[in-house]
């Protein structure tokens, strides 16, 4: 079963999440992902 995930930004954090998924030519999941993986350290 898939399951979705949904917040709100402003204008300008969305402007900045898009050049950034653009440019290294990700999906929305794609860039959440990416960051979730940058940040996970193995702690708990």
């Amino acid at each position: 079963m898939s399951k979705s995930i949904r917040f709100e930004v402003d204008d300008e954090q969305h402007e900045r999440l898009k050049e950034i998924k653009n440019k290294r030519g990700y999906t929305w999941k794609g860039l959440m992902l990416e960051g979730a993986e940058a940040l996970d350290t193995g702690e708990q």
